[in-house]
């Protein structure tokens, strides 16, 4: 495990820079000012890409910036599995298990994803390549099985062989990019 998956203390984070403030404050001016607690999911995700992932602490530090009770922004953070409340692999794998996509395989997807990768669901890869999560609906019933990779790319119809592929493709890109760094290192 990387030790940034186990800098997870109270006071392991500096204050939120002013950087990032200056991003609260942008977001905060859309809304009237009775309003400000609506920027709370724009201040998330704004934590979570500049540290990836939102912790407690960050949490409370949201909820002090927008008035909020930290309780708040807590629920904000749970509900929506596309907050990362620990840190997470370079890959984030969503697979859809609600009901519609239970019915035509996801479960076996995330079954079959879970051997692939020698993880088990909710758990990264000990090269932190990826973390594997189950999600509920992704919107893409008619689709199934469906998987959102990184919060950005739905893929659909995912068989196991549609799996495979699209797990080794990653892990050869992976790869190629290592291999150019490492070129240009020597140069």
């Amino acid at each position: 495990m990387s030790e940034r998956m186990n800098s997870e203390t109270p006071s392991s984070h500096a204050p939120l820079s002013a950087a990032t403030l200056e991003r609260f404050a942008r977001e905060v001016a859309k809304y009237p000012p009775a309003g400000k607690q609506s920027a709370v999911m724009a201040c998330l995700a704004i934590v979570q890409q500049d540290e990836g992932f939102v912790s407690l602490e960050r949490e409370r530090e949201i909820a002090a910036y927008l008035g909020m009770a930290p309780i708040a922004v807590h629920e904000v953070t749970t509900f929506y599995n596309m907050y990362n409340q620990r840190p997470v692999g370079a890959y984030k794998l969503n697979v859809c298990t609600n009901l519609p996509c239970q019915l035509r395989d996801g479960v076996t997807a995330l079954v079959h994803l879970e051997k692939k990768l020698g993880i088990r669901m909710g758990e990264t890869t000990a090269d932190g390549m990826f973390t594997l999560q189950q999600s509920e609906c992704l919107g893409a019933c008619a689709d199934s099985p469906v998987m959102l990779v990184n919060d950005r790319t739905m893929c659909s119809f995912m068989s196991n062989e549609k799996l495979d592929q699209l797990i080794d493709e990653i892990l050869l890109s992976s790869r190629l990019d290592a291999k150019e760094a490492d070129m240009g290192t020597i140069e």
